[in-house]
């Protein structure tokens, strides 16, 4: 389905402005359910195929150069999509380039709303990485309160709204779900 571009830019400037376009804990407005469980939120910038092909696995699917995640469903239906932000072309802190490297993997660990980074920034760690759920050696999917439109941030870690990644966390990933990375 395509928006009408007065929607998108609206929709857009919700996204800039930092909400996270679900509803409040509480609020008496209808929330979107997958399974009986609240659903996680849709971006309004670029959309996922509804439907891809059964695998029999859940798996999140991030495409880089659209700064987007969805998550596909064992029967191949799409569940949930997002903004993201993946690696930059270089990084200058660490003098190097820190793209997300493509390929497909899976979840091997998980953390909570507490999860902060070992590493960044340099030289003691401690970057709040809320919902981390790491992928491939120290890449993860984890929340993250900057996460630009349009262009990718990252030393390497998937970032998106922390709703999204805390709705992925309690309601999607387990440890072994796919998480493919799609190339720059």
């Amino acid at each position: 389905m395509k928006l009408p571009i007065k929607s998108v830019l609206l929709m857009s400037s919700v996204i800039l402005a930092g909400c996270a376009m679900n509803n409040a804990p509480g609020s008496n407005e209808s929330v979107p359910t997958v399974g009986g469980t609240q659903a996680a939120p849709q971006s309004p910038l670029y959309q996922f195929p509804a439907m891809r092909p059964a695998t029999g696995s859940k798996i999140i699917i991030v495409d880089p150069n659209e700064h987007a995640w969805g998550a596909y469903g064992p029967d191949g239906a799409l569940v949930a999509e997002g903004p993201a932000s993946t690696g930059r072309d270089f990084c200058p802190d660490i003098g190097q380039p820190c793209k997300t490297p493509a390929g497909t993997f899976e979840v091997y660990r998980k953390g909570g709303a507490d999860c902060k980074s070992k590493i960044f920034p340099i030289p003691e760690g401690g970057a709040p990485m809320p919902y981390c759920m790491y992928f491939h050696g120290g890449y993860a999917l984890h929340g993250s309160y900057e996460v630009p439109p349009n262009y990718n941030a990252s030393h390497g870690c998937v970032r998106m709204h922390p709703s999204d990644a805390e709705w992925l966390s309690d309601n999607f990933v387990t440890i072994g779900t796919k998480v493919q990375i799609l190339p720059y």
